[in-house]
């Protein structure tokens, strides 16, 4: 059963992953339109989101707090830290709940522009537009279990959702952040291969999404390790257990490892560079 969002929520920005977090919002019955507001710069993207959806479009930053009690931070992270004073709550502000998709920008630092307001960091993954992604949110000093249970209520709309310690944001990053990168590449991979030993480009793309998508589904529904669906395709000298020798000498496991690993130091980097 979808949980019920009995407040206002306003995004800051109206991008990609904006939309899809209001559209899946309406669309599971979680909120109403008529209670998501949106301050997005673009006249066109305000245009083309109030069209859409239904949602009601704020002329200024200002107009958006003094409606709404769930403010969204979804903007570029250095448009926010380069204009961090245009966006403190006013004295008519009815906000009571920060939360940020900006990637890279700390809780600390947001702490500094919204001192009085609880502030939860959410970083959700590109498969949120299709309502499959995952969401890993941080709390903030000041969130309480009622604003934890709203910010999951909102990012459930397009996922799953799981919370970490701010401390293991970046990791989060490596990971679920741009793993959907590394499953595309893998994707891409077996499509070359099954072109390489015969199959029409067509054909070797579907088969390879399709077996991605199905092993995903199994392990996810069936809940068994990886190990234990890998062992049961694998028979005793057949076809499955020499491609899997091939997988490990060219070092295929050790690859997703060192891509996490150099993903996870680059996210570190970058956030270092942010709070400078």
């Amino acid at each position: 059963m979808t949980n019920s969002l009995a407040m206002s929520l306003g995004f800051v920005g109206g991008g990609v992953m904006a939309e899809a977090i209001l559209s899946r919002l309406i669309a599971s019955g979680t909120s109403q339109a008529k209670d998501i507001f949106v301050r997005e710069i673009s006249d066109q993207r305000s245009q083309y989101l109030q069209d859409e959806y239904g949602v009601s479009v704020c002329s200024s930053f200002e107009d958006l707090t003094s409606s709404v009690e769930v403010l969204l931070l979804a903007i570029k992270p250095q448009i926010f830290a380069q204009n961090s004073r245009d966006f403190t709550l006013p004295s008519d502000s009815k906000v009571r709940l920060v939360l940020s998709i900006m990637a890279g920008t700390s809780i600390n630092a947001m702490e500094k522009i919204y001192p009085e307001t609880p502030i939860i960091r959410v970083m959700p993954n590109t498969p949120a537009t299709v309502g499959s992604g995952i969401s890993a949110l941080a709390l903030g000093s000041q969130a309480s279990d009622s604003e934890h249970g709203i910010s999951q209520t909102i990012f459930e709309a397009v996922g799953s959702v799981v919370t970490v310690p701010e401390s293991s944001m970046d990791a989060v990053t490596a990971l679920s952040g741009s793993g959907p990168a590394y499953v595309a590449i893998a994707v891409e991979a077996l499509s070359d291969a099954g072109v390489s030993v015969g199959l029409p480009r067509a054909i070797a793309s579907q088969l390879a999404l399709q077996t991605v998508r199905g092993s995903a589904d199994l392990l996810h529904y069936s809940q068994i390790h990886p190990a234990v669906m890998k062992d049961k395709v694998a028979s005793p000298g057949g076809t499955t257990i020499a491609g899997i020798a091939a997988l490990e000498k060219a070092g295929v496991r050790n690859a997703f490892i060192e891509a996490v690993q150099a993903a996870y130091h680059r996210s570190r980097a970058l956030a270092q560079l942010s709070e400078d």
